[in-house]
């Protein structure tokens, strides 16, 4: 992968980097003038950061201080570090929101599976938010790649097993023409977090695969043919069986 050139930086000024008035809430550290500078620069992902002596002189902060900073964002996908290249403005993905939701599900599993119960209610929440825009977008169209997934979903679930690669690419696949690459974001982080964390709790849906398969395709075609009502029926026939995993009654 080639490096790319480095550039001139305005906004590295050491005077002004950490102003931040005298009613800031709370202490400005290293790793928010780091992101002030992003930001101040319009940086994109993958464009490369001044190096660590740069940061050191013109942010006036200790060697170790720009280290931690760049640990914590590198942490949090913010900044990228490649060891012989530099360090480059991170893809910003939702990853330490999955981990962090993945542990707070897995933490107190004697509470009656609340915390999970409260992921699976936000990704119905989002699926039945995005219906009316999902279904304009499908609309009149066809999409056999979507319509491929639902039948290696059916297959699998005839045979008793699972199909975790399918179902993503899927719930994806339905938000890829909407122009809102953060629902999409979303929806597959809060995707990731409930699959994880079922089979650390030791739930199973496994009765109840087929239905969960053929609800993906009722979605597709209600989506296909304009019906919103027919799409929000399907979405919650898609999660009518991890409800009842978790116990959750529904009127």
């Amino acid at each position: 992968m080639a490096t790319p050139r480095r550039r001139s930086f305005a906004t590295l000024d050491a005077s002004r980097a950490g102003s931040t008035g005298a009613t800031a809430p709370r202490r400005t550290t290293t790793a928010d003038r780091i992101k002030d500078f992003i930001l101040g620069e319009g940086l994109r992902p993958g464009d490369p950061l001044p190096t660590e002596a740069e940061l050191c002189e013109h942010l006036g902060v200790s060697r170790s201080s720009v280290r931690e900073a760049i640990r914590t964002l590198s942490t949090l996908d913010i900044v990228e570090v490649r060891h012989g290249h530099g360090t480059f403005v991170g893809s910003m993905s939702l990853d330490a929101l999955v981990e962090a939701l993945v542990f707070r599900g897995v933490l107190s599993p004697g509470d009656d599976l609340r915390a999970l119960r409260d992921v699976v209610e936000v990704r119905q929440a989002l699926d039945l938010a995005m219906a009316e825009r999902i279904v304009a977008s499908l609309a009149g169209t066809s999409n056999p790649e979507l319509h491929a997934l639902v039948d290696e979903m059916v297959a699998a679930a005839s045979q008793g097993l699972s199909f975790p690669t399918q179902d993503r690419a899927f719930h994806t696949g339905l938000l890829a023409r909407l122009d809102n690459s953060l629902v999409g974001q979303l929806v597959a982080a809060f995707w990731d977090v409930h699959t994880a964390v079922i089979p650390k709790l030791g739930l199973s849906v496994a009765a109840d695969l087929d239905q969960t398969a053929r609800a993906h395709g009722a979605m597709l075609d209600a989506a296909e043919v304009g019906d919103v009502e027919a799409f929000r029926d399907a979405v919650a026939s898609h999660y009518q069986p991890i409800d009842r995993a978790l116990g959750v009654t529904t009127a």
